[in-house]
């Protein structure tokens, strides 16, 4: 889950735009190449910035969250979307392979270890990453915690956030035909890869509204037009991976295998209000992990650029550049 809202008054809190020094398609198989940059300081504490969704894909704004003058700051476009190709396919994309790029990002860069940050759906393949590899993160900062469970995926697509929601849940189910809407992943999935793409836009258009109309605190309810190339990489690649559970051998794969980083130190910062990945997720993740600090902002929805949540996370990274 997760798309970078627009709010400016976030950008008060982010470092000045830096260009990257680093720009390049990577090879990593199975007919995928991705886009991975860096910027900031080339010999500096080097940190991977997952992002959202899946299917979000990077931005220049991630960046900023960083001091230039001490990161070396490391973004890339997972599978299927963003600059990566081929653009939006689900073919040999699955969390295992995601971890598998993460890694060779890291071996191709002549990193020892990194910390690893990462947001929703970032924050899942964080875990996981970690988890896979638990001598290679330094350091794990994580925003809106998911933990790719039944019960996130019920919240979400089964009618709990929509009791706070009704209008804006309306507007998602009514493309769906009522004997269908007791599996709404199910059924957009049908249509999401339908192969007609006079089907496949309107609908990826309306689930990616559903998730974008609840990103902020201050939201109207609306989602917005996104752009049509955009809308379908996210809600394919976002329905083929809930549709597969994340790809995951059990239910609560994440929480049963937290003892593997239980010696990584951790931040979260979570919004207290956010509708997209609730707060009881990463209280839950927390009370697994003895080296984690959590830190609940009290007006804050989801959204990375949540104002609340973008000042607290650029004080962490200057925290963390201070120990380095």
């Amino acid at each position: 889950m997760d798309r970078v809202a627009s709010h400016k008054s976030a950008v008060q809190y982010l470092h000045p735009p830096v260009e990257p020094f680093d720009r390049r398609m990577m090879d990593v198989g199975d007919g995928h190449s991705i886009y991975v940059e860096q910027s900031g300081r080339a010999d500096g504490v080097p940190v991977v910035v997952l992002h959202g969704g899946p299917g979000g894909g990077s931005s220049p704004a991630m960046r900023r969250y960083f001091d230039p003058s001490v990161y070396r700051i490391i973004l890339f476009d997972q599978r299927g979307c963003g600059r990566s190709t081929p653009h939006a396919s689900v073919e040999a994309n699955t969390t295992w392979h995601l971890v598998a790029d993460i890694e060779r990002i890291r071996v191709a860069l002549g990193l020892e270890a990194w910390i690893v940050f990462g947001g929703s759906w970032g924050a899942t393949l964080a875990l996981i990453y970690a988890q896979t590899h638990p001598d290679r993160a330094r350091h794990l900062v994580l925003r809106g915690v998911f933990t790719m469970t039944r019960a996130e995926l019920d919240w979400f697509y089964g009618g709990g956030a929509a009791a706070f929601w009704p209008e804006t849940w309306a507007r998602f189910t009514a493309l769906i035909p009522e004997a269908e809407r007791d599996d709404m992943i199910a059924a957009y999935h049908k249509r999401l890869f339908s192969g007609d793409m006079g089907q496949e836009i309107p609908h990826a258009k309306a689930w990616s509204a559903w998730e974008n109309a609840l990103a902020t605190v201050q939201s109207t309810g609306v989602g917005g037009d996104t752009p049509a190339d955009y809308a379908r990489a996210f809600a394919r690649l976002e329905n083929h991976y809930f549709h597969n559970l994340g790809f995951l051998e059990k239910d609560e794969h994440i929480l049963d295998h937290m003892h593997r980083i239980a010696h990584i130190p951790g931040t979260i910062v979570q919004g207290r209000y956010d509708m997209i990945c609730p707060p009881a997720s990463a209280h839950r993740l927390a009370a697994r992990w003895p080296a984690c600090d959590l830190r609940m902002v009290p007006m804050a929805g989801h959204a990375l650029s949540e104002p609340g949540i973008s000042a607290e996370l650029v004080r962490v990274m200057a925290r963390l550049a201070e120990r380095s």
